[in-house]
């Protein structure tokens, strides 16, 4: 911590015999702020008297207390709860060094042991990252914050109370800032899991005690049996079940969650999620994983639970989201639990990529709109405060675009001063590489979460634009599913079309390209994940996903004389202007002769180079209606800035097209050519750049 090796004169405690045990010589001292450090909040009026530290040997100062005002009590409240601390006096946690070492200060005894706990707390850290053995005594280790803090405390306090208010204020001030901020982690880490996992480990379970198969029941049996269960007190996982890998995985995933708790974990988030019982599922194998633990341990375990996330990501799930979160919230168990240790705060996710993939840009636009409007309703029923947390990514298909914009056209009422969001790993580098543009980008969140919060964005001024929003969104997913689920060629087409395939000699991404078997004629472009989907595309420039079906969309919508419905849509609708500005970015970014030069090459058939000729028709009906409707005389017409962006990048972008056709030509004639791959993989990253949303 690197506190002073000689301590100037008067900073030493008195001896332990003349303090009573009924009542300290150290008065609790309110926490000041140092005002050399800049910008920390610091109280202005206070007044000390320090008697010079020049004394005869033996004799303490005759004075040394100060006298200060209470300003600084909110910022200790913050840093810490006196109930969770708690007081140790010195005679407790100094005695048994002193007699030892006598001469020796005192501080350097508790800071010596402070130094100690935390090489253990370090050691088992590092032993528990490598798998190793770790059966530490939990008194030997700091395992909260607030364990941390004591000791810290204590010597501010008597720092203060001894006149060494330089010291204390000084670094001692500043590593108590830092772990009343920090805490043990530097950030919580989320978990995810897929639904699907946890019904297996359910199955798994129930078949054991043989309860029946878990996935065969219906909803309200499953939430009978989970809501019976998380009121009970005993565990429900036996001991010595004996499970496959992947559900021992499971189970070892909320046991190693349960050991961390909330101090170091923050959400417990559920992919794929659809019915109340998800979430409930989760919380009975947290529990059970608790109960386990604190028994091994013989004590509670530390932290608290996980709050657990739902993320609701098929149009399918959204538009069963606020059912779900309805009948969730009307489950006594359920709510009483939010209210006592989440604060009475739900917390929901959805998801913009599958969404995306599954019904095209537009109508996962319309949807997720209506799914966070009854999220919110649904918890406003029950007295529920929400946050929702938006599963973007960097590409417009999987629901990128700027951030505020993307704020300020949300549902009223959704962002009431919380709001959570993904960024994706290309546009952390960009956002908040440097400390400029990381300040930048906290500056516009903050903005544009306080605006949404004070100010909401204005609803659907006509209660008719909400029904043409739903004839457009039914006329573009059918020709989208049409298109990419429906036509027998197109997967084929994709496969030949773009480097899809040889994406997987990438070393990124934290999931596997593909949720489960080959992409093939019968499993289609379901089993595909969102990032490859929406990546493939870009490369070849067509950037397919974020506009398929918008054209045939609109289209309709002024064939049956809504022109000017769209036009004041446009001008008076936050969202819709939103949804439009971003799909014309994406159209004036697409390139149809350079999509139309990776056909000629690549696609073998005839039969699929015409599926390539209509796509490209697909992209000239969107650019042209989206027109029709902002009234823009070009794309981006309003957008300047972005205009020059894109044709500054064109004199790098076109020959690394021409060279990733050639070398894709020629790799799929000689797929073990290493060299080949390298240059694939350089001219992958180098669009990749260029294009900027990539995936």
């Amino acid at each position: 911590m690197g506190m002073p090796a000689q301590l100037p004169s008067g900073a030493d405690l008195p001896s332990l015999t003349e303090c009573s045990d009924s009542e300290s010589q150290f008065r609790i001292v309110k926490l000041p702020c140092n005002p050399k450090h800049q910008g920390i909040q610091i109280p202005t009026e206070r007044s000390e008297e320090i008697h010079s530290p020049v004394q005869s040997p033996g004799r303490r100062p005759a004075s040394s207390h100060m006298s200060r005002t209470p300003s600084g009590s909110q910022l200790r409240k913050m840093l810490f709860t006196e109930s969770k601390i708690g007081r140790s006096s010195f005679r407790k946690l100094l005695e048994p060094s002193l007699s030892d070492k006598p001469g020796i200060t005192p501080y350097r005894i508790v800071l010596g042991n402070v130094k100690e706990k935390m090489m253990k707390t370090r050691r088992r850290l590092e032993h528990l990252l490598e798998d190793l053995p770790c059966d530490s005594d939990p008194a030997e280790y700091y395992e909260t914050p607030d364990q941390l803090l004591e000791p810290l405390l204590l010597c501010y306090d008597s720092l203060q109370s001894c006149g060494s208010s330089i010291l204390a204020d000084g670094r001692l001030a500043d590593l108590i800032r830092r772990v009343a901020t920090f805490g043990m982690v530097l950030m919580k880490l989320d978990v995810r899991q897929e639904s699907g996992r946890h019904t297996e480990a359910l199955d798994a379970i129930t078949s054991y005690l043989d309860l029946g198969v878990y996935s065969e029941w219906d909803e309200e049996k499953k939430l009978d049996f989970l809501t019976r269960e998380l009121k009970g007190k005993r565990p429900l996982v036996p001991p010595y079940i004996v499970v496959n890998a992947d559900v021992k995985e499971v189970l070892d995933t909320f046991r190693v969650a349960a050991e961390l708790g909330s101090d170091s974990l923050g959400a417990y988030v559920i992919s794929m999620a659809s019915n109340a019982s998800d979430v409930l599922a989760v919380e009975l194998l947290q529990k059970d994983a608790r109960l386990t633990v604190s028994g091994d341990l013989g004590r509670e375990c530390p932290g608290g639970t996980l709050r657990v996330v739902p993320l609701f990501e098929t149009v399918k799930d959204l538009r069963e989201a606020g059912s779900a979160i309805r009948k969730l919230l009307a489950i006594d168990w359920y709510r009483e639990h939010i209210i006592k240790n989440h604060n009475g705060h739900q917390e929901v996710m959805v998801g913009y990529s599958d969404s995306g993939k599954d019904a095209g840009r537009f109508t996962a636009a319309w949807e997720l709109y209506k799914a966070q409007e009854d999220v919110v309703a649904a918890c406003n029923e029950h007295g529920i405060k929400v946050t929702l947390f938006h599963g973007r990514g960097g590409s417009i298909g999987r629901g990128g675009g700027p951030t505020y914009l993307a704020i300020q056209s949300q549902p009223p009422g959704s962002v009431m001063g919380t709001l959570r969001s993904t960024e994706q790993g290309e546009m952390v580098q960009a956002k908040f590489g440097l400390p400029q543009t990381a300040v930048r980008q906290l500056e516009i969140y903050t903005t544009a979460v306080l605006l949404a919060t004070l100010r909401p964005p204005q609803p659907p001024r006509d209660p008719n634009w909400r029904h043409v929003m739903e004839e457009i969104s039914r006329a573009s997913c059918a020709h989208y599913r049409r298109t990419v689920y429906e036509d027998p060629a197109f997967v084929t087409y994709f496969q030949e079309a773009t480097p899809q395939a040889e994406l997987g000699y990438l070393n990124i991404g934290s999931r596997p390209a593909k949720r489960k078997a080959a992409i093939t004629a019968a499993g289609g472009i379901a089993s595909l994940r969102a990032i490859p989907w929406v990546f493939a595309w870009t490369q070849t420039r067509l950037a397919l996903p974020a506009w398929l079906g918008v054209g045939t969309g609109l289209q309709d919508a002024r064939d049956k004389g809504r022109t000017e419905d769209l036009r004041a849509m446009y001008e008076e609708w936050p969202f819709f202007q939103s949804t439009l500005d971003l799909i014309e970015m994406v159209v004036a970014k697409a390139d149809a002769p350079m999509a139309k030069h990776y056909d000629d090459v690549l696609v073998l058939s005839p039969e699929r180079r015409a599926l390539g000729e209509e796509l490209r028709r697909e992209l000239a009906r969107a650019g042209s209606c989206v027109l029709a409707v902002s009234g823009h005389t070009k794309l981006s017409a309003n957008n300047r800035s972005l205009r020059r962006l894109i044709e500054s990048r064109l004199p790098y972008l076109n020959p690394m097209n021409m060279l990733q056709v050639e070398v894709l030509r020629r790799l799929r004639r000689d797929d073990d050519n290493h060299k080949l791959r390298d240059v694939l993989l350089i001219t992958i990253n180098g669009i990749a750049a260029g294009m900027r949303n990539t995936g």
